[in-house]
């Protein structure tokens, strides 16, 4: 989320996973906002959360699925990605609907926080990681091969939103 848009007072949660589970879960504190230096950061820590999950075995390289936002586009992030050598997936402009956190992973997370109320910004996080370990084991697997058949529809929709 650009520095711009963020909301003062706001998290920022930045989730990085595969098809086993999360990899790197990233809250950045309260009031603070993500720019390309602590987006480049983030991908640090996500870079060596792999090597360790690997455990040294990642042959393939890292494809990574972000939008266009400023610190994901910012020169400092792009000079990032081509140093390790990420393949970047490309994301169309305004296209929540081909991103699965956005299309997979939302939802079933408000519903399940839906009407709790948190004392602490620790307590929220410590549901949060709660709810994510506790994630049934396909959970990404399927919102991840889902991508897939999203792609395919919105190149057969000519770039229009992907429905369900």
């Amino acid at each position: 989320m650009s520095e711009k848009k963020q909301k003062k007072g706001h998290n920022s949660k930045s989730f990085d996973r595969d098809a086993k589970g999360v990899i790197l879960l990233d809250i950045l504190p309260l009031g603070q906002c993500i720019n390309a230096a602590r987006y480049c950061s983030t991908l640090d820590r996500l870079k060596e959360a792999i090597r360790r999950k690997s455990r040294g075995l990642l042959r393939k390289g890292v494809v990574l699925q972000h939008d266009n936002a400023t610190p994901h586009s910012a020169n400092l992030t792009q000079q990032w990605l081509q140093r390790y050598g990420w393949e970047i997936l490309p994301h169309p402009a305004r296209s929540p609907d081909l991103a699965p956190s956005d299309f997979h992973l939302f939802g079933p997370l408000k519903r399940h926080l839906g009407g709790m109320a948190f004392e602490t910004e620790d307590d929220l996080i410590s549901e949060l990681r709660n709810w994510f370990d506790n994630l049934d084991v396909d959970f990404f697997r399927v919102g991840i091969n889902s991508l897939l058949s999203r792609w395919q529809k919105c190149i057969d929709l000519h770039g229009d939103y992907v429905e369900k």
